[in-house]
């Protein structure tokens, strides 16, 4: 079957790297996993051996062919677009105890994606997602880096974020320009309770809304003011911009804001 370039389709061939992605999460039979572009359902066969139950997205209505068959009372292939559909619905008819996500996401809306499942009012308790190197690198960069961010802040508020393994452009059909890279989410238990959520939310989005400009600059002043004394008494420079200040920092704004 030819990918399409439309949905950014690469389909996934080597079995070792199918197998260290199963491999990458301990599941028992009460837990439930959500798969995202199940694709012709490579990793659905071996998913299907840890005997969790299994919600699989695809997009592509082409794949029945694939993965009807490997529907039964454990597994479940939902023919529609991730976006877009009611996933709090759809889970509060569940019975589970603990909830994963496996996804091998198309470059173009990887970002989206990401942002949709983290925002959930559902606890993931991980997620396991193949991306493109870079954009591995960009969620579990260090502060002062490049490749550090408002992804790299967000995600690693909520979640302990690793980069497993790279994997090679040639392990896919067809073979995609760039290499790609697994990276694991495990959530940080109690995330709430130390940071404000939906004030930190909004001060990363300002701090980084112009990557060139000082934190000063990218803050309203009534918040600025608000955050000025922390960074005198931790010795930090007025002229400093979001790119050089760690999570915990970001934290601590949203309790003062």
């Amino acid at each position: 079957m030819k990918a399409r370039k439309s949905l950014g389709q690469n389909f996934l061939q080597d079995i070792n790297i199918i197998d260290k992605i199963v491999n990458s999460i301990k599941v028992t039979s009460r837990d439930l996993i959500i798969e995202i572009g199940p694709g012709q359902g490579a990793l659905t066969v071996s998913l299907k051996k840890k005997n969790s139950r299994i919600i699989a997205f695809e997009i592509d209505e082409r794949m029945h062919s694939f993965l009807d068959k490997l529907e039964d009372e454990q597994t479940t292939i939902i023919y529609n677009d991730i976006l877009t559909v009611d996933l709090e619905s759809i889970l509060s008819k569940e019975n589970y105890d603990k909830l994963y996500v496996i996804a091998n996401l198309p470059y173009y809306i990887t970002t989206p994606i990401i942002e949709k499942l983290i925002t959930l009012n559902v606890q993931i308790d991980a997620l396991v997602v193949m991306v493109q190197k870079e954009v591995a690198d960009r969620f579990s960069a260090l502060p002062k880096t490049k490749d550090y961010g408002y992804m790299t802040v967000k995600l690693n508020s909520l979640y302990n974020v690793k980069k497993l393994f790279n994997v090679k452009n040639t392990c896919f059909n067809p073979v995609p320009k760039v290499d790609s890279a697994v990276v694991k989410l495990d959530l940080i238990k109690n995330k709430s309770k130390d940071f404000n959520v939906e004030k930190f939310d909004k001060i990363i989005s300002m701090a980084f809304s112009h990557k060139r400009k000082t934190l000063k600059n990218n803050l309203p002043v009534d918040m600025w003011k608000k955050i000025c004394g922390y960074l005198v008494d931790n010795n930090i420079s007025l002229n400093v911009r979001a790119e050089e200040l760690s999570v915990d920092i970001f934290k601590d704004f949203s309790n003062l804001i």
